[in-house]
């Protein structure tokens, strides 16, 4: 287990590594810089003061070296677009807001749509099935951006039960102004219910026919107990290997979510950032990303063995 650990440790490193260097480069390949239209505004010897102030008169290379020295330092400079602005600051202050909408979304979306595949499978070719079927279909289908438009409208606009835009700070940050979020949260967990309703019914199904759930049954135990020992445990799997997507994309946030409902979040500035080449930015968000994925996978291979008694860690004895 050790072993283990410290091998995918290594590969971690190794990852955010190849990551940071990839993004690097590509930003460096599109044309122009982020200090384009503010240097054009500005005399020569201001210019220069500019550019050396963002380290942009170095040459590429010695630059990437710089990068990669302050990035293991847990540095990534500052924005080159909003003065002032620095990654870690961006966390600080947006993180938060991105976290909390993600984790209710994904608690209320994974819990409801686990109900439902459980449903669907245990009353497989009924009507219940076809509903839960279909609606599954139909909320996968439509993007984020047509349901919150339409939430808002109905609920907002039209009935005005809740705020239209908006996002609780301060003391509430965490726990409080839940009248604001009601609306984005219902926005985001939709497809959250779709994924995770049909990747449990198609799991399920596979694992009622086993030999292992037939036997068990024939034993005498009742429905529940070879629901919940046999077919869920065993079920759950492929919804392991789902969940670390979803975790990763909860926290770093939804980019059409905030922008519907003026949240302050991380997604809506990431994108903001690539548009305005704002590299220092770029690169911090895409390096917590990555770091955010591979944790989670990390801990999902932990969770396997939890969740599945017939799977080991390497070098582990059973």
């Amino acid at each position: 287990m050790a072993k283990y650990c410290v091998r995918r440790f290594l590969e971690m490193v190794l990852t955010l590594f190849l990551i940071a260097t990839a993004t690097f480069f590509l930003l460096e390949a599109v044309p122009g810089d982020p200090l384009t239209q503010r240097a054009d505004k500005l005399q020569p010897q201001a210019r220069e003061r500019l550019y050396e102030r963002y380290g942009l008169d170095k040459p590429m290379m010695e630059r990437y070296v710089l990068t990669m020295k302050d990035m293991c330092h847990g540095r990534f400079g500052e924005s080159f677009v909003y003065a002032g602005q620095t990654v870690s600051g961006l966390i600080h202050d947006r993180l938060p807001v991105s976290a909390r909408l993600g984790l209710q979304q994904m608690l209320l979306g994974v819990t409801v749509g686990l109900l439902l595949g459980i449903l669907a499978a245990m009353k497989r070719g009924t009507i219940a099935d076809y509903l839960v079927v279909g609606l599954s279909v139909l909320l996968i289908s439509i993007p984020h951006l047509i349901f919150g438009l339409m939430l808002q409208k109905i609920f907002a606009g039209n009935l005005r039960w809740f705020p239209t835009i908006g996002w609780p700070s301060g003391k509430d940050l965490w726990f409080g102004g839940w009248k604001y979020t009601v609306l984005p949260t219902l926005t985001g967990c939709f497809s959250y219910i779709a994924t995770y309703a049909r990747l449990l019914k198609t799991s399920m199904l596979d694992v009622i026919n086993q030999d292992y759930v037939l036997t068990a049954e024939s034993k005498g135990l009742s429905r529940g107990a070879v629901i919940r020992k046999h077919i869920l445990r065993n079920s759950f799997i492929p919804v392991m290997t789902q969940l670390p997507m979803s975790v990763a994309m909860c926290i770093t946030g939804s980019f059409f979510i905030e922008s519907i409902f003026s949240i302050p979040g991380i997604g809506q500035y990431y994108v903001t950032a690539v548009n305005n080449q704002d590299l220092s930015i770029v690169l911090g968000e895409t390096v917590l990303l990555a770091l955010l994925y591979i944790v989670v996978l990390f801990i999902t291979d932990i969770l396997y063995v939890v969740v599945d008694p017939r799977i080991s860690m390497p070098g582990s004895s059973r």
